[in-house]
C-alpha cells in the first residue's frame, strides 16, 4: 500500500464549565425565553440570540486538524479444504481460485487478504465460521473489510445471525455490518443419496436375527420420496442378502447372526442417477454375535480342594449357568447312613447324560472316579457329545490309577493322554511352566509370570507336589511338569474338543503357595477355548483399518507360519502383503486402505473381515455442493453467492473491488467497503469562537434588544 498522510479537520468541544452548570444556564436561559415569549416582550429573540452565542462559546467549540496516515484494511479468505472437498475437482477449483483472488487483492491499494486453510473438524464437520472467528480475534475491528468462504457449502456450524466479528461498533456505538461472500466449487445445486443406519444392535445372539433399522435419503433440489431402491447386505464371506426399501422412509431390515464373534455387515444401496458422489451409498454395521447364556454341567468326585477355585470361577462369570453335582461317596460304600442324608436331591443321571446332555456347552469332570456311578451306554453319550461339537475337561488325580478311571471307560478313545497303573503318578515339588507350544498358544500365551524362556526356567508361578506320568499322548502339550512331564494337553475330537489337567493340585495356586499363580486366568482361557470362542482359537486371522492402513496379525500355534497373505479391497482389486514376524506365533502384515466398504484378508485357510470407522460421519452424510446453507446468512451480510463451476483451470470467478459506498456485490462482482481507517500523526486544536467576537456579538445581540424594547 502507498504510503499516504492526509489531513482531517473535525469540530470537538471542550467545555470551559462543568457539565452541570452548562446544563443549569441552559435551562434558565430556556425559562426567561419561555418567560418572555409568553409576556410577548419585544427583544426577546435578540436576548436569547446573546445567551445562546455565551453558551456556545462556554461549551468550547475548537476545530481540530490531524494529520494522519491510511491503514490497509484486511479481509479474511476462508478455504475448505475437508474431507468432502476432495469430492470431483472441488479441491482443485478452489486451489485456483485463492491465487487469483490473492494475485487480485495485491493490486486493490489499501487491501489485505488473509487466508485460512480449514481441514479437519475433529468429529463435527466443517466448521468454517470457528474457523473465521479465530482469524478476526486479532485483526483490529476498524481495518477489518469483511470475509469469502471458498466451500463446497455444507458448512456445519452456520450462525442464524451473522457473526459478531463482522458487524463491529463504531466510535458512537453503533454496529455495521460487513460484507460475507460465499465462493462455491461447483456449477450449481447437485443431487445425492445417502444410506442412513438409524439403529443397530452392537450384540446379538447367535442363532437369533438382528434388527437394522435404515434409511434411504435422496438430496437435492426435487427428491422423489417413496420411490423403491435395492439394498444389499454383505457378509463377510457369507451370500449376500438383498432387499427392497423406499426412499425417505425408515425400515427395519432383519439378518441372521451365524457365529460368535464380530461380523461385519456392509450396506449398500443402488446409485442414485446423476449424483455427485456413491461414497454415502454405502455403510458398514459391526455386531458382536455372543451365546445365550453358557451352560456348564461340573461333575465332581470325593470332596477336594478345587471344588471352590472352580464354583468362584464359574459363578462369577455372568455368562455362565452352572450346574454342579458331587458324588460325596461311591456307591459301594455303605455305612449305613440314610439314602435321604446323602444329598438335598437324586443324582439325575439319566436326565444329565441322555435326555439334556446336547443342551451343555461344556462338562467337567473333577476328580470323578466311576464306580457303577454312570452306567457305560452314558459315558458314550459323553464321548459322543464331544464328537458331536460339545467341550470336555477332566483334572486328573490319583482317581486315573484306581479300577474305576475313566481311561479305561468310552471316554478312553477321546482322552488326549493315557495315564499307566504303575508309576503313574509323580508326588515331589515342582514348578509348572509352559511348552514351546505353550507360548504360542492363545490359551497359554502372556499367561502372567509365564516367562519367555522357551524352556519354561524363568517362570515364577507357585509349586505344586504331584502330577500324573503319561505314557502316550496326542494332542497339544501346553504346560508340563518335572522333567517335561505333560501336564495340560488339549486335543481336538471330531467337531469337539478336549482338555486334561493331569494334577489336581491347581487350587494351591489360589491360596498363594510359593507366590501363586494365574488359576483364575488359565482355567478361564481353558474353559472358553473348549466352548469355541473365536479369541482364544489357535489357528486365527484378524484384520484392522485404522488412519487409512489395514492392518493383518497372523496368530499360529504351529512351528511354520505362513508367509503372505491376499488383501481383496472394497472395489475388488487384490494384493499379496508379506507376513513378519512379531513375536512367538505371531506375524502381521500392512498395506494402504483408504476404500470405504469391507476389506478381506486371506491366508490361504483363513479369512478375516475389516472396514474403516469414519472419523468424521458428519463430513459424508451429505455431499452435495449447495447455496441452500450459507446463502441466508450471506444475504444478511450484504454479501453475494456465486457459482464457480468445475474446472480447475478456468473457474468463473467474480471480480474483487473496493466500493467507497453503497452495494459490496453484484452479478459478476465483490467487494469489500473502504472504511477509512487511519493513524494519527499529528493534531492541532484552534478555537472556533474567539473570546472577543463573541463579547461583540453578544453585546451587539443585546443592544439591539434594548433597542427593540425600546420602540
Amino acid at each position: 500500500m502507498p504510503d499516504l498522510t492526509t489531513l482531517r479537520h473535525i469540530v470537538s468541544f471542550s467545555p470551559l464549565l462543568p457539565p452541570w452548570l452548562l446544563y443549569t444556564l441552559a435551562l434558565l436561559a430556556a425559562l426567561v425565553l419561555l418567560a418572555g415569549l409568553l409576556r410577548r416582550a419585544r427583544g426577546t429573540l435578540w436576548r436569547a440570540a446573546a445567551a445562546a452565542i455565551v453558551l456556545l462559546w462556554l461549551s468550547g467549540p475548537e476545530r481540530i486538524s490531524e494529520t494522519g496516515q491510511a491503514l490497509p484494511e484486511t479481509a479474511i479468505l476462508v478455504v475448505d479444504q475437508s474431507a468432502s472437498m476432495g469430492v470431483g475437482q472441488r479441491a482443485a477449483v478452489a486451489h485456483q481460485a485463492a491465487e487469483r483472488l490473492q494475485a487480485e487483492a495485491a493490486h486493490i491499494p489499501g487491501l489485505t487478504l488473509r487466508t485460512v486453510t480449514v481441514r479437519d473438524g475433529h468429529g463435527q464437520g466443517t466448521r468454517l465460521f470457528a474457523a473465521l472467528d479465530q482469524a478476526a480475534a486479532d485483526i483490529p475491528p476498524a481495518r477489518l473489510a469483511g470475509a469469502i468462504l471458498l466451500t463446497d457449502g455444507q458448512v456445519h456450524d452456520t450462525p442464524p445471525q451473522v457473526p459478531e466479528h463482522l458487524r463491529p461498533a463504531d466510535a458512537g456505538g453503533r454496529h455495521t455490518t460487513l460484507p460475507l461472500h460465499v465462493l462455491l466449487t461447483a456449477k450449481g445445486e447437485e443431487t445425492d443419496r445417502r444410506l442412513r443406519i438409524l439403529q443397530a444392535p452392537p450384540y446379538a445372539i447367535v442363532g437369533q436375527t438382528a434388527t437394522l433399522r435404515v434409511q434411504v435419503d435422496d438430496l437435492g433440489p426435487h427428491p422423489d420420496n417413496g420411490a423403491e431402491v435395492a439394498l444389499q447386505l454383505d457378509r463377510g464371506g457369507e451370500p449376500p442378502l438383498r432387499k427392497t426399501v423406499r426412499v425417505g422412509q425408515p425400515q427395519d431390515i432383519t439378518l441372521p447372526v451365524t457365529h460368535p464373534g464380530p461380523m461385519l455387515v456392509g450396506l449398500s444401496v443402488s446409485p442414485l442417477e446423476g449424483e455427485v458422489s456413491t461414497v454415502n451409498n454405502q455403510d458398514v454395521v459391526r455386531i458382536n454375535g455372543v451365546r445365550d447364556r453358557l451352560r456348564v454341567l461340573l461333575v465332581s468326585g470325593t470332596p477336594n480342594q478345587g471344588e471352590r477355585v472352580w464354583r468362584r470361577l464359574l459363578k462369577a462369570d455372568p455368562s455362565v449357568d452352572l450346574v454342579h453335582f458331587t458324588i460325596l461317596r461311591p456307591p459301594d460304600k455303605d455305612d449305613g447312613t440314610p439314602l435321604s442324608d446323602l444329598a438335598l436331591i437324586a443324582f439325575p443321571v439319566r436326565e444329565l447324560f441322555q435326555e439334556k446332555i446336547s443342551q451343555f456347552d461344556l462338562i467337567i469332570l473333577d476328580g470323578f472316579e466311576n464306580r457303577a456311578i454312570l452306567p457305560r451306554a452314558y459315558l458314550e453319550n459323553i464321548a459322543q457329545y464331544v464328537r458331536d461339537g460339545g467341550g470336555l475337561l477332566l483334572i486328573g488325580g490319583p482317581e486315573f490309577l484306581g479300577a474305576g478311571s475313566l481311561q479305561d471307560t468310552p471316554l478312553g478313545d477321546i482322552l488326549p493322554a493315557h495315564v499307566p497303573v504303575e508309576g503313574g503318578l509323580v508326588e515331589q515339588r515342582f514348578r509348572p511352566t509352559l511348552t514351546a507350544d505353550g507360548h504360542r498358544h492363545p490359551v497359554t500365551a502372556g499367561l502372567p509370570g509365564a516367562g519367555s524362556a522357551p524352556d519354561g526356567h524363568d517362570a515364577e508361578w507357585g509349586p505344586w507336589y504331584r502330577v500324573l506320568r503319561t505314557d502316550s499322548v496326542h494332542g497339544q502339550v501346553l504346560m508340563d511338569g518335572p522333567a517335561h512331564t505333560p501336564l495340560l494337553v488339549l486335543d481336538r475330537v471330531d467337531r469337539g474338543r478336549v482338555a486334561f489337567l493331569l494334577s489336581d493340585q491347581i487350587w494351591l495356586w489360589s491360596h498363594g503357595e510359593g507366590g501363586g499363580g494365574p488359576q483364575s486366568e488359565l482355567l478361564r482361557h481353558v474353559s472358553h477355548w473348549l466352548m469355541k470362542e473365536p479369541e482364544l482359537e489357535e489357528e486365527q486371522l484378524t484384520a484392522t483399518i485404522a488412519d487409512g492402513r489395514i492392518v493383518v496379525t497372523r496368530r499360529t500355534a504351529a512351528p511354520v507360519a505362513p508367509r503372505a497373505v491376499t488383501i481383496t479391497a472394497p472395489d475388488g482389486t487384490t494384493r499379496q502383503v508379506p507376513l513378519h514376524a512379531t513375536g512367538i506365533g505371531l506375524s502381521q502384515a500392512e498395506a494402504p486402505a483408504g476404500q470405504q466398504g469391507i476389506w478381506m484378508a486371506d491366508d490361504g485357510t483363513h479369512r478375516a473381515f475389516a472396514a474403516p470407522v469414519q472419523d468424521d460421519p458428519l463430513e459424508w452424510s451429505d455431499l452435495r455442493a449447495t447455496a441452500t446453507v450459507t446463502a441466508p446468512l450471506a444475504g444478511q451480510a450484504g454479501g453475494g453467492v456465486y457459482w464457480l463451476g468445475d474446472d480447475p483451470a478456468n473457474p468463473h470467478l467474480p471480480t474483487l473491488h473496493a466500493p467507497a459506498a453503497g452495494r459490496t456485490a453484484g452479478p459478476d462482482w465483490m467487494g469489500f467497503p473502504q472504511r477509512d481507517a487511519r493513524l494519527v500523526t499529528g493534531r492541532t486544536a484552534s478555537p472556533l469562537l474567539p473570546a472577543w467576537l463573541v463579547l461583540a456579538l453578544a453585546t451587539a445581540l443585546l443592544l439591539a434588544g434594548w433597542w427593540r424594547e425600546g420602540r
